[in-house]
């Protein structure tokens, strides 16, 4: 059966995950990691857009809108009386040497970057990184370092983009795997219970399509930029009972299989 179809299918049909199971691994696998990329295509997307845009918008402002400053000590300081706030398609700015704004507040912008008074936050598809100036605390960083700075961040985007899409997709094979490995052995406590006759192997590979609803439906709340409360809960949950379901569908021990 063509993987794609295999896809379709165990959106809706745990009868056919059943089917699945007598399936080799080598072809399981391969589902796993097909699974695997297209659930990471829509942070992939956004992450890398934002960082684009996010220095590019950066290196012109810094040329033209924001005062100079300096970084001593492990605080930015500036003539700045007040925080400013820029708003450039989408992407935020904010610059603050007075220490009113949070790193909190910058969290409420899906894309942004801001300059705080002990901090720079980065957040990229409503994801946020801290880094804090009293990592280099005998160092003095002005706003000439910065744009040199972003200009080499420009000119490694090529390079930078590619090895981050690799980085996270090893790390998301990396999680789906080891989801799996563990929704097997809840696989054979359901069978042990249902009195189906079924081995590790044949768990995992029902399990690798057990996953496929759950991972489906995440892939599009993270295309819509939908934050899902709970979203490891729903995804552990939703996960088991399809597999629960694909087991109900095993035929028992004391049947001819």
């Amino acid at each position: 059966m063509n993987v794609f179809v295999q896809l379709w299918k165990s959106l809706y049909s745990p009868k056919d995950i059943a089917r699945f199971r007598f399936q080799g691994i080598g072809k399981t696998i391969g589902y796993l990691f097909l699974l695997t990329l297209l659930s990471i295509l829509p942070t992939f997307y956004y992450v890398s857009s934002s960082l684009t845009e996010g220095i590019r918008t950066t290196s012109a402002l810094l040329n033209n809108e924001l005062p100079p400053f300096s970084i001593e000590n492990g605080e930015l300081h500036s003539e700045a009386a007040t925080p400013i706030h820029i708003d450039q398609g989408g992407f935020t700015i904010i610059f603050d040497s007075t220490g009113k704004v949070t790193s909190e507040n910058v969290e409420q912008f899906p894309n942004a970057i801001a300059l705080l008074k002990h901090e720079a936050v980065l957040v990229a598809g409503h994801q946020a990184q801290h880094y804090s100036y009293a990592t280099f605390p005998d160092v003095t960083i002005t706003d000439e370092d910065v744009r040199a700075f972003i200009a080499g961040l420009q000119s490694l985007l090529p390079v930078l983009i590619p090895l981050f899409g690799f980085v996270l997709y090893v790390l998301a094979c990396a999680g789906k795997f080891i989801s799996v490995c563990i929704f097997a052995f809840f696989g054979l406590i359901l069978a042990g219970v249902l009195d189906k006759t079924l081995r590790y192997r044949h768990t995992w590979v029902m399990s690798a399509y057990a996953i496929t609803l759950s991972t489906v439906f995440f892939t599009v709340m993270e295309t819509v930029q939908a934050v899902v409360p709970y979203g490891a809960l729903i995804h552990w949950f939703v996960s088991l009972v399809v597999l629960f379901l694909a087991v109900k569908e095993v035929p028992s021990a004391n049947r001819e299989i």
